[in-house]
């Protein structure tokens, strides 16, 4: 049976896991968050190239999801700083939906999900931001972990399609 590792023995305590005996391995996630637009944003932002008064929406967007994948340990108490060895946040747009990706890569004792999920989720929320303007009616849905390799088990793919 699976327990959490996020809290002490006794289960009361939270605790940031020891990976100090573990073995530095190649690790690899892939984490994916969407966007959906009202059908007459997408439509305003497609005839506009993605540009707003605050800037190109999904290069920026890409640039605060690379961010957020470095200050993960700095947002989510438990996740350690790691060394990264790469992060790569693709966005597209089809019809009414920004479709975020990210992959993140490390050579560590630990994985690189929550970084990879963070970046996805940043990433959504800047479009989210620098559109507002136009509507708030937008949902970012479905922020998934689609694979991770390295460590203990193996789950879903990171590769690029």
């Amino acid at each position: 049976m699976a327990t959490l590792t996020h809290v002490d023995e006794k289960g009361q305590q939270p605790r940031m896991v020891d990976v100090g005996d573990k073995e530095i391995t190649q690790r690899e996630a892939h984490a994916q968050a969407r966007l959906r637009f009202p059908p007459e944003v997408a439509k305003t932002l497609a005839d506009a190239g993605f540009m707003t008064s605050k800037g190109a929406v999904l290069t920026v967007a890409q640039i605060a999801g690379v961010m957020g994948v470095k200050a993960t340990s700095q947002l989510i108490p438990l996740c350690h700083p790691l060394a990264l060895n790469g992060c790569k946040v693709e966005i597209t747009v089809d019809g009414d939906e920004a479709i975020v990706n990210c992959r993140v890569k490390c050579q560590g004792k630990t994985g690189v999900e929550m970084e990879a999920l963070t970046g996805a989720s940043i990433a959504a929320l800047t479009i989210y931001d620098m559109c507002k303007a136009l509507s708030h009616d937008m949902v970012i849905h479905d922020v998934r972990l689609l694979g991770k390799s390295g460590g203990k088990r193996d789950f879903g793919t990171t590769q690029e399609a």
